[in-house]
């Protein structure tokens, strides 16, 4: 089941996410194994939280590049998904959160199986964050290691962006 920890109940999905409202509960919310889709991004890849700070992805075929190895984008995603969940719930109501940067490191590989990819807040005030993950596979093998910054900011200013922009 979804985390009750913090003042959020759902993740963000960093940058897209900060412009609109937090959902009220993921899609999928009720499934025995967890939320898994917020957006086509993550229901693309495959991507299932365990908690706000963990999730993970079974590789299928669709995510293996013309080499025929785990493609960096989909590891990628897991890491910004992963590291803007585990803000998004340390975070008040009228914040909003954005990918500043993500530094990544390519261990090695995997070609099948299910990956898992844990996150923590490193450090946090008023306007950015710093956190590191880390992905393995299901036999627990590093995979990925990753630091990240992220934007904290007023989400009334997403709000006069959208006013401007007519939306």
């Amino acid at each position: 089941m979804w985390p009750q920890s913090g003042t959020r109940r759902a993740p963000c999905t960093v940058a897209l996410r900060a412009m609109a409202p937090a959902p009220e509960e993921p899609r999928d919310a009720g499934r025995p194994d967890g939320p898994r889709s917020l957006d086509g991004v993550s229901s693309f890849m495959g991507l299932r939280w365990v908690g706000a700070d963990e999730l993970r992805m079974q590789i299928r075929p669709e995510l293996l590049n013309g080499g025929g190895i785990l493609s960096g984008v989909a590891t990628y995603a897991m890491v910004d998904y992963c590291m803007g969940s585990t803000l998004w719930v340390q975070t008040a109501p009228e914040e909003g959160i954005a990918t500043v940067s993500i530094s990544i490191n390519y261990v090695q590989t995997a070609l099948s199986g299910e990956l898992s990819c844990r996150s923590r807040v490193d450090r946090r005030n008023r306007t950015i964050a710093v956190l590191s993950s880390e992905v393995r596979s299901e036999e627990g093998a590093l995979l990925v290691t990753a630091i990240g910054s992220y934007s904290i900011f007023p989400r009334e200013r997403i709000e006069r962006l959208r006013q401007r922009a007519g939306l």
